[in-house]
C-alpha cells in the first residue's frame, strides 16, 4: 500500500472510531489503540505534506492562535424562542397555530433544552467549512478553528448529505467534565468555574485551540437550514443528522397531542437530573416543515417552537438597599441590592424591581428577606417577601421622589409603569446612554469604542452627544487612560467607517423611543429618506404598516426637538447614510400599496422568504392567516385545504406564484 492509500485508510478508520466513541458512546477499541494510530497518522503526515486534509484526525489537537475573530452575517437568521411555563400556555399556543394552519393535523416533535452556546455550523461537500456562534442572531464570531477541537464534530461526514447546508446545536459541558475541571483548578490553587454553560461559553472564544482541545465540550445538535434537503419532518430532520454522523440525543419524541407534549415535560421535569448535561426545559416544535414554513416567524422567535421552561430555581437572601438606576430614555428602574447568593449556578447580588407598583404590590422594604428566581433561568427577579422574618422596626418603601444623578424631580405619564427623569440634556447617565446605543452592534457598530471609552470620553469634555464622536481626533484621545496610539487610531477609524452604515440602522441608533430595529425598517422603508420622516405627521406615521399612536407620537416628538434636529443635521454634514441606497430603491415600489397577501404553500421560483419580502418591498403586507380584509391568497404546491376553503367561502382570490410575478 503506497503512503497516500496508508493515510487515507488511517483517516477512515479514525473517524469510524471517533464516531463510536464521541458520537454513540460505543467505543470499539482502547484509548492506547487509538492514541497510536493516530500517532502513526501523525507521522506520516509530517513526512507527506502533500497530502494535507484540512479535515484530518490530526487537526483536532488545536494550536491555532486567534486574535481577532473575524465577524460573520448568519445565511439564516438564528431567532430565540418564546417561552411558556404552563399547560395553559401550551394550549394558548396550538390555537394559534391552528388558526392560520386551519383544521389540519398537527404533530409536535419534543426535545430536551439544552443549556449552552449557540452555534451553526456550515458543511460544504461533507465538510466542516465554518463554524460561527449566535451573536446577536443576525451576525456572529467565527470560531471554527475553536470548534474543530471538538471530537463530537464531524469533520467529514458520510451518508447522503446535501451539497451545502447549515447545522444548528448546542456546545456544552458535561457535569462529570465540569466537575473535573474544577477539581484540577483548585488543585491548582485556581479559583473554581461558576457554571457549565458560561465556561462552555467562555471557551468558544479563547484565543488558543489547544486550550479548548483540553476542556470536554461536546456540540448536540438540533436544527438543519438549507435548500433541497431530503426530508418532510423535524423528526426526520434528526435522524438524517445522526445519519450524517452528528451527536443528535436520542430522547426527542413525537407527540400526536398537547397532553402527550404534558406527559413527556413532566417525565423530564422529574428525569432531567439524571442528565449528563444541564437543560432547563423542553422545545416543542410543529413537526411537519411545510407548516413550520407556512406559520413562519414574529420579529423575534418561530411561531412554530415553544420553549417550555422547568420551573425555575428560588433562593432566599436578604435585601440590603433599594437604589435607582437611570437608562437613556430617562426611565427609573429600582434596583434591589442582595446579600450575595448562589443560585442556577451564579452568584446573584442585584435584581430588578421594575417599577414603583411591583415594590409596592410585593410590599418590598430594605431588610426583608426575599425570594429570588431567575425569570427564564436569566435574569434575577424578587417574587415574594418572608414577612415573617422582617425586622421589627421596618419601614415601607417611599419610592424616590428625584433623580438619583441630577436632582430632577422626577414624573410619571398617565399610563406609564415607570418614573422618568425630565432633565434629558442634562442627566449624564441619558446622555451616555444615548451615545452607547448610538455606537452598539446592532446601530452604528463602532469597532474600537465601547461603554467603558464612551463614560472616559464624556467625563474629559471630549463628548456631549453622538454627533461629537465624528470630531474626535488621534490627539485628543490619545491622552485618555489606558489608550495608546494605536486604539486611538482604531477609535477613529472605527467612528469613519461607521459612515457606511445603512439608513434604517442610522434611523434605529438616534434612540427614538420605541423605534426599535424592527420599526426603523419599517419607518426607512415607508419614506425613504430622513427629510420625509422629519416632515411627517402624527396622521401620516400611524397610517405605515405598523406603527401605532404612541410610536407616531414619540417621532414627531423627537423631530419636533430642535435639539434633536440640529444633531440629525450634523450626522448628515459628516456624511451619514440619511437615505436608502439606490439598490434599495430599485428593490422597492408602491405597485402593491394597501394590499393584503396571505402566502401557504410551496413555490417553484421563489423561496417564501423570497415572496414575502418582494410583497413588502413593494408596498404591500403579508399576513399569516385568511380574512376578509385579505386581498390576495399566494397559493402554492401542498397548500392546506383548509386555507383555500376559507379563501373561497370570504371571496378572497386565489393566484398563483406566476400570477403574482406578473403584478410586480
Amino acid at each position: 500500500m503506497d503512503y497516500k492509500a496508508k493515510i487515507e485508510a488511517l483517516r477512515t478508520e479514525l473517524r469510524t472510531h471517533n464516531h463510536s466513541y464521541y458520537v454513540l458512546d460505543m467505543p470499539t477499541i482502547s484509548d492506547y489503540e487509538f492514541d497510536m494510530k493516530l500517532k502513526e497518522l501523525q507521522q506520516l503526515e509530517d513526512a507527506h505534506p502533500d497530502c494535507f486534509d484540512p479535515s484530518s484526525p490530526t487537526l483536532r489537537v488545536g494550536g491555532t492562535i486567534t486574535k481577532d475573530f473575524e465577524t460573520v452575517v448568519h445565511g439564516e437568521r438564528m431567532y430565540s424562542l418564546d417561552n411558556s411555563y404552563s399547560k395553559e400556555d401550551l394550549e394558548d399556543w396550538e390555537k394559534r397555530i391552528q388558526r392560520i394552519l386551519g383544521d389540519v393535523e398537527v404533530q409536535y416533535t419534543c426535545e430536551l433544552k439544552y443549556d449552552g452556546a449557540s452555534i451553526n455550523l456550515t458543511y460544504e461537500n461533507g465538510r466542516l467549512l465554518r463554524a460561527v456562534t449566535r451573536g446577536d442572531g443576525f451576525q456572529g464570531d467565527d470560531v471554527t478553528n475553536n470548534i474543530k477541537t471538538i471530537k463530537s464534530v464531524p469533520l467529514q461526514l458520510t451518508g447522503d448529505y446535501p451539497p451545502k447546508f447549515d447545522i444548528r446545536g448546542e456546545i456544552i459541558l458535561t457535569l462529570e467534565g465540569f466537575a473535573k475541571m474544577n477539581q484540577e483548578r483548585l488543585a491548582n490553587g485556581e479559583e473554581a468555574y461558576m457554571n457549565p454553560r458560561n465556561t462552555a461559553s467562555g471557551s468558544l472564544k479563547l484565543q488558543d485551540s489547544s486550550l479548548v482541545a483540553q476542556r470536554p465540550l461536546e456540540c448536540l445538535l438540533y436544527s438543519i437550514v438549507g435548500k433541497d434537503l431530503n426530508f418532510d419532518t423535524q423528526f426526520d430532520m434528526l435522524e438524517k443528522a445522526r445519519q450524517w454522523g452528528f451527536k443528535v440525543p436520542q430522547v426527542a419524541q413525537l407527540c400526536k397531542t398537547t397532553k402527550e407534549v404534558m406527559d413527556f415535560v413532566e417525565l423530564w421535569d422529574q428525569k432531567r437530573h439524571d442528565l449528563p448535561y444541564e437543560t432547563d426545559g423542553v422545545v416543542v416544535k410543529v413537526n411537519t416543515l411545510r407548516y413550520q414554513e407556512e406559520l413562519g416567524y414574529t420579529a423575534k422567535a418561530p411561531r412554530w417552537a415553544m420553549a417550555y421552561k422547568f420551573k425555575a430555581e428560588q433562593v432566599a437572601t436578604v435585601l440590603k438597599e433599594i437604589t435607582y438606576q437611570v437608562g437613556r430614555t430617562g426611565a427609573i428602574t429600582p434596583v434591589a441590592n442582595l446579600e450575595p447568593v448562589l443560585l442556577a449556578g451564579t452568584t446573584v447580588k442585584r435584581a430588578s424591581l421594575h417599577n414603583a407598583d411591583q415594590i409596592a404590590k410585593l410590599d418590598i422594604r430594605e431588610g426583608d428577606t426575599v425570594f429570588v428566581e431567575k425569570g427564564g433561568e436569566i435574569i434575577p427577579k424578587i417574587i415574594s417577601v418572608d414577612v415573617n422574618k422582617r425586622p421589627k422596626d421596618s419601614q415601607p418603601t417611599v419610592y424616590s421622589t428625584h433623580c438619583p444623578e441630577c436632582e430632577t424631580e422626577l414624573l410619571r405619564k398617565e399610563g406609564e409603569a415607570q418614573h422618568f427623569c425630565s432633565n434629558d440634556s442634562g442627566c449624564p447617565p441619558q446622555i451616555t446612554g444615548r451615545i452607547q446605543h448610538f455606537i452598539s452592534r446592532k446601530a452604528m457598530d463602532i469597532e474600537g469604542l465601547g461603554g467603558e471609552t464612551v463614560e472616559l470620553l464624556f467625563k474629559e469634555g471630549l463628548i456631549s452627544n453622538y454627533a461629537d464622536l465624528y470630531e474626535l481626533t488621534v490627539e485628543q484621545v490619545i491622552p485618555l487612560e489606558r489608550m495608546a496610539e494605536k486604539s486611538a487610531e482604531n477609535l477613529v477609524n472605527g467612528v469613519a467607517a461607521s459612515k457606511e452604515i445603512p439608513f434604517e440602522r442610522v434611523l434605529f441608533a438616534l434612540g427614538i423611543r420605541y423605534v426599535g430595529e424592527t420599526v426603523a425598517k419599517k419607518l426607512a422603508k415607508a419614506y425613504k429618506n430622513i427629510e420625509a420622516l422629519m416632515q411627517a405627521n402624527h396622521e401620516e406615521l400611524v397610517a405605515v404598516d405598523e406603527i401605532g399612536e404612541r410610536i407616531a407620537e414619540s417621532v414627531v416628538q423627537f423631530f419636533g426637538d430642535s435639539t434633536n434636529l440640529a444633531l440629525v443635521h450634523r450626522l448628515k454634514s459628516y456624511g451619514l447614510q440619511f437615505t436608502l441606497s439606490e439598490e434599495q430603491l430599485q428593490n422597492q415600489s408602491d405597485s402593491l400599496k394597501g394590499k393584503t397577501f396571505v402566502v401557504s404553500g410551496v413555490f417553484e421560483s421563489l423561496s417564501r422568504t423570497e415572496l414575502k419580502k418582494l410583497i413588502e418591498d413593494n408596498g404591500g403586507k403579508v399576513s399569516s392567516s385568511i380574512s376578509s380584509k385579505t386581498s390576495f391568497l399566494v397559493a402554492g404546491d401542498k397548500m392546506g385545504p383548509s386555507k383555500r376553503t376559507k379563501a373561497e367561502n370570504l371571496g378572497v382570490p386565489i393566484i398563483t406564484e406566476q400570477d403574482f410575478l406578473g403584478m410586480v
